[in-house]
């Protein structure tokens, strides 16, 4: 440590002018970033150190404390608080079968105006040391929700996609004309599944064009947030303890919480509750 007055000195800066800085109250402002960035560590903390400042802003907005993202953003570099995104996703799909396939009747709509329309179907995995972990979801597109889903040792259709259907209709009923799509994998083509969608007269299949994700984008697009928001920063030992990390995630948090881009960033269950009231309006 150098002494006062040299410091001054080489500063430039008077003793008085030092002292008096010294003594003096943090400004208006400082106290204000000070108390916005403790409500962002919160947040950041309940958002499983997911948020970046656009969802970060939007969070603090829906709290009632107006901030522009742009200090959000200014205030989570200083804090050091940055969104976990890890590794590249990549999308596979077994389509090499000899069932027959169903046209692209989504057709890329992604954006259905009622619940029960259009559900989009996927599979996915997850390494754990004791093997792969499958997991399958069935989303509603018109509040992104995930309606039905399952972990499963083995990619049979008895095991992924038939317990993720049973889910999703016991999750939301069908009232109208739905149209499933999914790709062309081995589990949604096989006659198994198929079956069990004709049981219903007002479902009708639909598949992505071959090796096209982004016909299925949506659900693409969720298995990139899992990823990389979630699964990739933990080592899984067990495939037990990798299915209670998907339960924690889907339904703990991105179901219920989750702020959506394509939702004006509100969660699934926030958006589902603005069409349910639109509808009762109706």
């Amino acid at each position: 440590m150098f002494p006062i007055e040299m410091m001054c000195r080489v500063l430039d800066v008077s003793r008085s002018s030092y002292y008096l800085w010294l003594k003096s109250e943090p400004s208006q402002r400082a106290l204000e970033n000070k108390r916005l960035t403790q409500q962002i560590r919160i947040i950041y903390k309940e958002s499983k150190q997911t948020y970046g400042s656009p969802r970060m802003t939007e969070e603090l907005n829906a709290r009632a404390i107006s901030v522009s993202r742009p200090r959000v953003a200014r205030l989570m570099k200083k804090a050091n608080l940055r969104s976990i995104t890890k590794k590249k996703f990549v999308v596979t799909t077994y389509s090499k079968h000899g069932f027959a396939l169903s046209p692209n009747l989504l057709n890329r709509e992604f954006n259905p105006q009622r619940q029960g329309e259009v559900w989009v179907s996927d599979i996915t995995y997850v390494r754990t040391y004791e093997g792969w972990l499958y997991l399958t979801v069935i989303i509603d597109l018109a509040d992104r929700k995930i309606i039905g889903w399952s972990t499963s040792k083995t990619m049979k259709a008895a095991d992924t996609v038939m317990p993720a259907w049973k889910m999703a209709t016991l999750n939301r009923s069908i009232s109208d004309r739905l149209i499933f799509h999914s790709d062309q994998g081995v589990q949604y083509a096989c006659n198994e599944f198929r079956e069990t969608l004709k049981k219903d007269k007002r479902v009708v299949q639909s598949m992505s064009r071959k090796g096209n994700c982004w016909d299925n984008a949506c659900a693409e697009s969720f298995f990139k947030s899992i990823k990389t928001e979630w699964v990739y920063r933990f080592k899984y030992k067990t495939i037990k303890s990798a299915a209670l990390s998907i339960f924690e995630y889907i339904e703990t948090w991105y179901n219920t919480c989750r702020r959506h881009s394509s939702l004006n960033y509100l969660s699934p269950l926030e958006y589902g509750r603005l069409l349910n009231n639109d509808k009762r309006a109706a």
